[in-house]
C-alpha cells in the first residue's frame, strides 16, 4: 500500500473511542442489574477481563465471552475452516484466566448464511482441538441459520463464530491486580502472529487495494502464505498459567494482550505503571504491515500484540520460575519491563518512544531505536 495518509484501525471501520463510549452507557444500565445476594452475587466491576459471580460462600464462577472477530473473513478468502474454533476457545478461556480461575467448560453460537454441514464440520474440528488444549468441555451451543444478516466474502459461505466459556475460582483468591508493587516483572510469553485482534487493519493493508497481496502469496520472513500466517490460530495459556498458580507461585497480576496491546494491562486494579522496556524482536508478519500500511509505531503497538500474547506481573523472586513453567509447556517467556509507581497507569514502550495516553492509543514521544 503506498502513498496516502497512514492507515489506522479507525479508519479501517473500528471505532474504538464510539465503543468506549458507548460501553459506559450500556454498562451503566447494566449494572442496574446486581441485585442478587448470595449464589449468583456479582464479585467485580466491569473492566476485568472476566466477572466472577458467587457460588456459595468460599466459590465464584468466573464467565467470559468473546468471539473471532474478522479472522473469519480470512477463513474463508482460503476455503479453511479448522482453526478458527481454536481462535473461539482460545479468545474466551485466555480472558477467564486472568482472574485466576481454572476454565471448566464453553458453549458456542455460529450464526451462518446458508446451512452448510461440511462447514460446521471443519469449524468443529478447531473447537475440539480448543477445547482439548484448554482442557474444557463445549457443553452445548447454538446454530442460527440468518441469511438476511451474515454476509462475508462474495462466494463464500458466510459465518460467525462466538463462545461463551466459564470456570471456578476461590473467592479469596481472585486476581485483579490490587497486589501488584512497584518493582514488579512484567513477564511476557510470546504470541503465535496476529491472534484474534486487528484482523481488520491487517486486511485493509495486506489484502486490500490495488497493490494488495495474494491471500495465498508467500512474503519476505514469513514461513507460509499471508493467508496461512493471519490464520495461525491464537496461542491457549490455561495450562501454563493454571500450573503456576496451582504451584503457589506469587501472580499478582494477568493480562491476555488483546486488541489494544499493552495497553491492556490497564485493566489491573493498582496504582502502578508499565515499562515496557525489553521486548524480544518483533515477529515479521507485523513488520510486513507497518512496512506495507506505513503503519506507524504508535498504531502497531496500539492494535497488535507485537509479538507478546500474554503478560504476568510477578515479584521478581518468582520471574524464573514463571518463565520456566512456560517454557515447559511450549511458549518462550521472557521478563520484558517492571512496574513503576504511578497512580495514572501510564505503560509506555521506550525503545520506540510510545506513551499510552489512555486505554487505547499510544503516541509517539520522540525517536527511537525501535522507528
Amino acid at each position: 500500500m503506498t502513498g496516502g495518509p497512514h492507515p489506522t484501525y479507525s479508519a479501517a471501520g473500528v471505532d474504538t473511542e464510539g465503543e468506549e463510549a458507548g460501553l459506559q452507557r450500556l454498562t451503566a444500565r447494566l449494572r442496574r442489574t446486581w441485585t442478587r445476594r448470595g449464589a449468583g452475587q456479582v464479585e467485580l466491576d466491569f473492566g476485568q477481563y472476566a466477572n466472577v459471580v458467587r457460588i456459595d460462600d468460599r466459590l465464584g464462577m468466573a464467565i467470559s465471552t468473546d468471539g473471532v472477530g474478522t479472522k473469519v473473513l480470512v477463513a474463508q478468502m482460503m476455503d479453511r475452516y479448522d482453526t478458527v474454533g481454536i481462535d473461539c476457545v482460545a479468545m474466551n478461556v485466555n480472558d477467564l484466566i486472568c482472574v485466576g480461575a481454572e476454565p471448566i467448560s464453553m458453549v458456542d453460537y455460529i450464526a451462518i448464511q446458508r446451512m452448510d454441514p461440511a462447514l460446521l464440520d471443519e469449524i468443529a474440528v478447531g473447537l475440539e482441538e480448543g477445547a482439548r488444549r484448554a482442557k474444557i468441555s463445549i457443553s452445548g451451543g447454538e446454530i442460527a441459520q440468518l441469511p438476511e444478516i451474515i454476509a462475508g466474502e462474495a462466494g463464500h459461505n458466510a459465518f460467525d463464530l462466538a463462545g461463551t466459556a466459564i470456570g471456578t475460582v476461590a473467592l479469596d483468591r481472585i486476581i485483579t491486580g490490587r497486589q501488584v508493587e512497584p518493582g514488579d516483572v512484567v513477564v511476557g510469553i510470546e504470541s503465535n502472529g496476529v491472534h484474534s485482534n486487528g484482523l481488520t487493519l491487517a486486511r485493509r493493508v495486506l489484502l486490500s487495494g490495488n497493490d494488495r497481496l495474494d491471500v495465498r502469496a508467500s512474503a519476505p520472513g514469513l514461513e507460509g502464505c499471508v493467508g496461512d500466517e493471519l490464520l495461525r490460530p491464537t496461542h491457549i495459556y490455561v495450562q501454563e498459567v493454571v500450573e503456576m498458580l496451582a504451584a503457589g507461585l506469587q501472580v499478582r497480576g494477568l493480562a491476555h494482550i488483546t486488541s489494544d496491546g499493552f495497553l491492556n494491562l490497564r485493566r489491573l486494579t493498582c496504582d502502578c505503571g508499565y515499562v515496557i522496556d525489553d521486548l524480544p524482536e518483533v515477529p515479521p508478519i507485523f513488520r510486513l504491515i507497518r512496512e506495507r500500511g506505513r503503519v506507524d509505531w504508535a498504531e502497531m503497538f496500539s492494535v497488535f500484540n507485537m509479538g507478546i500474547g500474554f503478560c504476568l506481573i510477578v515479584p521478581p523472586s518468582d520471574a524464573g520460575a514463571v518463565i520456566r513453567v512456560a517454557a515447559e509447556h511450549g511458549k518462550r517467556a521472557t521478563a520484558i519491563g517492571r512496574t513503576t509507581h504511578d497512580p495514572s497507569r501510564t505503560v509506555s514502550v521506550p525503545a520506540f518512544g510510545l506513551v499510552g495516553i489512555d486505554n487505547h492509543r499510544f503516541v509517539a514521544t520522540g525517536s527511537s531505536a525501535g522507528a
